[in-house]
């Protein structure tokens, strides 16, 4: 495989002139019955103006986060709800109360038709990050009516073009809430990052930046400085990075194991590609592959006993898996679509894997069984679509795709859909071009 395709596959999307409008492709899923969920904010007198304001944004907040799961809710707008005319399955009660100069929020959750209560809480009301107040409400009235933890609380980190000019291209990395709320810019380095990824306890990022390193001239006059691919850890409560790996050539495609103690990563070794395991502690790097095409863009289940990745033994770019505890073990080739592939990401059970494919001139989203079995398109007639990472509850898979405005722009945002193709929601707007969303854990 050339070399100017690595680069390509792993760090800078391949993007289409396509558009069009979205088609949900069904997957014989049974359709499960939904709850029809209401929000009720009761009595707020002896609360200020900004302080009602903030609460009515909260259950509006409330009433978006559980929009996501549509598969599982319908959620009722209506302010004014009869109780007993059970119209609906669930409703959640907030009443504010006024504590020792603090505002309480009393949320009760109860299940009508079963004539039941299954959560009585008090919150206090965070009302300068109401945001982040409401999203925790979500979190727990969800977990009371399934028992599993919900996306409420989660972030997406990504890189964005945001600010470069004409064919200055600069890509920083930035952090938002899971529904496109409250970005925040982490890095500076007026240069292009690329690849990130989070790690199991949500407080380091692995990313590779595009930097100067010197390299000794030929003629052995001094030295030059050349382009060299780093990767860098960064560090989410101290705000600090530091460089982890510098070879020469590419240090990227990392991403941590689930204990947080070894990355995997892609370096050019001997000027070809290969996927190697690093000690994050010691520095030492262990080789997984050893072929004569490029072994890029490696992803791991929860219990490291199998790896997908990109790899052009087939001739051409193709997602397969193997054994990380040895060296070239267990090799499979499991993708058989599209022209070439790109992107391969376990969901959080390592039961499936989600990628892109370049198919009909454009990339699409697929689904396959980790096995190789049960592969499902996702995305169709709805731009070039690429990038997919899923949620950490495995029900919904973030991605980027690029829409096209006119012949000369344009405009490439983050959207959200569930595990069957149904896009949820675009999530980012007029934030620059959107490049490798990856969802927290």
């Amino acid at each position: 495989m050339k070399k100017y395709l690595i680069f390509i596959f792993i760090f800078f999307s391949a993007q289409t002139l396509a558009q069009g409008n979205f088609t949900v492709v069904a997957v014989g899923e049974a359709e499960l019955q939904k709850e029809k969920i209401g929000f009720i904010l009761e009595n707020n007198s002896g609360l200020s103006s900004s302080q009602r304001i903030k609460l009515n944004e909260l259950v509006s907040v409330l009433q978006s986060d559980f929009n996501f799961y549509k598969h599982l809710f319908e959620v009722s707008t209506s302010k004014t709800i009869d109780l007993k005319s059970k119209d609906h399955h669930v409703i959640v009660k907030l009443e504010p109360k006024i504590s020792g100069g603090a505002v309480e929020l009393e949320t009760t959750v109860l299940k009508l038709k079963e004539n039941k209560t299954i959560l009585e809480e008090k919150f206090k009301v965070n009302f300068s990050n109401i945001r982040s107040f409401s999203h925790e409400i979500s979190d727990t009235i969800y977990r009371s009516l399934t028992g599993k933890k919900s996306i409420f609380k989660s972030k997406i980190i990504f890189t964005s073009d945001r600010g470069s000019k004409g064919r200055n291209i600069k890509k920083e990395m930035y952090i938002m809430d899971f529904d496109g709320e409250r970005k925040q810019k982490l890095t500076n380095f007026n240069s292009l990052v690329i690849s990130p990824s989070i790690s199991q306890s949500n407080d380091k990022i692995l990313f590779s930046l595009i930097e100067n390193r010197k390299k000794r001239r030929s003629d052995g006059n001094g030295f030059q400085n050349v382009k060299n691919i780093n990767l860098h850890l960064y560090d989410l409560n101290t705000r600090k990075n530091k460089v982890i790996s510098s070879e020469p050539g590419i240090n990227s495609g990392a991403v941590f194991n689930h204990s947080g103690d070894s990355i995997y990563l892609t370096l050019t070794r001997q000027k070809n590609a290969d996927i190697y395991k690093m000690d994050l502690k010691t520095g030492n790097k262990s080789k997984i592959t050893k072929h004569f095409a490029e072994d890029v863009d490696p992803h791991i289940n929860s219990d490291e006993s199998l790896m997908t990745f990109l790899s052009g033994r087939a001739g051409k770019a193709m997602i397969y898996t193997l054994d990380p505890s040895g060296l070239e073990k267990s090799v499979k080739r499991i993708s058989y679509v599209g022209r070439f592939n790109a992107a391969p990401r376990f969901n959080p059970e390592g039961s499936e894997i989600v990628f892109s494919s370049w198919v009909d001139n454009r990339f699409d989203i697929y689904r396959i069984n980790s096995d190789g079995r049960n592969l499902v398109r996702l995305t169709k007639n709805f731009g070039s679509n690429e990038e997919p990472w899923y949620s950490p509850d495995g029900q919904f898979i973030v991605f980027t795709s690029q829409r096209v405005i006119t012949r000369k722009r344009a405009v490439q945002d983050v959207y959200i859909m569930n595990r069957d193709g149904e896009v949820i929601k675009r999530v980012t707007q007029n934030f620059g071009k959107i490049y490798t969303p990856r969802w927290s854990n």
